[in-house]
């Protein structure tokens, strides 16, 4: 799927369109206002990884977020709002925002990142079951959900309980 989203980090300006594009892609507010809450969490925030891609016209297209969560004791990222507006969906507008906001963690040193999410889609960027790593969540799931991913295999992964930013109220 050859995607012409461009991709860039979030600014002050974009606070409100990511509002919109999480209003738009899911049911309820939930995620919308995860990300507000997780915005205003200096312990869960981190500059640089909360990703839009946009049209070639400058539009909202998808959205990415990392946050800082951990596992066991050892600092991590979870992957999730991920957002694309229902007329960009299964365009790439999704994929685009996800692996930039990867390749930034990656930049920034960052190794770890944790998803609760579809099984078929999350694979295709590398991530498989947290199990394999000996890593938990702290509720009940089936396995094939949980995905871990290590940015940099030759660094080790840290296993235990993920420990969520307060925002995702688990």
């Amino acid at each position: 799927m050859t995607s012409s989203f461009t991709t860039r980090p979030e600014s002050a300006g974009d606070v409100a369109a990511i509002r919109e594009v999480n209003l738009a892609a899911f049911p309820s507010p939930h995620e919308a206002d995860l990300v507000e809450a997780l915005r205003a969490d200096p312990q869960a925030w981190l500059p640089g990884l909360s990703w839009l891609a946009e049209t070639p016209g400058g539009d909202l297209a998808g959205y990415a977020l990392l946050t800082r969560c951990h596992v066991g004791d050892t600092p991590a990222l979870a992957l999730g709002p991920c957002a694309v507006r229902p007329e960009h969906q299964r365009r790439g507008a999704g994929s685009a925002a996800i692996r930039a906001a990867l390749r930034a963690a990656a930049e920034q040193g960052e190794n770890l990142v944790v998803v609760l999410g579809h099984a078929e889609y999350y694979p295709r960027f590398g991530f498989t079951p947290a199990s394999g790593y000996g890593i938990r969540p702290p509720f009940e799931v089936e396995d094939k959900y949980m995905m871990a991913l290590a940015l940099d295999p030759a660094r080790p992964v840290p296993s235990g309980v993920i420990r969520y930013a307060a925002a995702f109220g688990v």
